[in-house]
């Protein structure tokens, strides 16, 4: 497939996923979120790992609060990511506990995160990630990924392999109306290790 013809068949993908997403209630992204939370926290990467990344999400996207609590919870490290809006860099930073959430400001695009200026410990320089936990618009079963378009993802997770010696392990969060038969892709795109949703199976 020519770049052209990804990039126009990722757009339209694009549209048609937001429009799914837009039908799906408050209840059943409730429901589908308490039911990954239950999924995330018996998986067997999720409780090996010490040094997690997760996302603050947003409202077309899996709630990831109870997960995040549950992260302290069991005296793991979190962290967050803060967005370049200028570039498609993004840092994975520390975040200090569940209820400092609340106080971070927000972004133009609705997003709460760090200050530019608020000095925070930055993953890959102090250990790097053994679990990241991706959002997106779509996947498909082979962990093929559509994001919203501006490679912040596929960035990082370049740098984390430029960073660490063990890749981290990669989990998409996804609603069952964001199962996609194939996702577009081209070169630059990093598939997932693993994407969960209501019907997957947990290896």
């Amino acid at each position: 497939m020519a770049a052209a013809a990804v990039r126009s068949a990722k757009r339209s993908l694009r549209a048609e996923l937001k429009q799914r997403l837009r039908a799906v209630s408050t209840e059943e992204r409730l429901r589908q979120s308490h039911l990954l939370t239950q999924k995330v926290m018996s998986h067997s990467q999720y409780q090996k790992s010490k040094r997690i990344s997760i996302f603050l999400s947003m409202p077309d996207e899996i709630e990831t609060e109870q997960i995040i609590k549950d992260i302290f919870r069991r005296g793991k490290t979190c962290f967050i990511p803060r967005y370049r809006f200028q570039s498609n860099h993004m840092d994975m930073v520390k975040l200090e506990s569940p209820e400092e959430i609340s106080s971070l400001p927000k972004t133009t695009w609705n997003i709460l995160q760090p200050g530019e200026d608020d000095v925070r410990e930055e993953a890959l320089s102090t250990g790097g990630l053994e679990l990241i936990f991706v959002p997106g618009l779509g996947f498909d079963k082979h962990g093929n990924r559509l994001g919203r378009g501006k490679g912040y993802y596929d960035t990082y997770l370049k740098r984390c392999l430029q960073h660490q010696e063990v890749k981290p392990y990669t989990v998409a969060l996804a609603f069952k109306e964001q199962i996609c038969l194939q996702v577009p892709v081209d070169e630059n795109d990093m598939k997932v290790d693993e994407v969960l949703y209501e019907d997957s199976s947990t290896p």
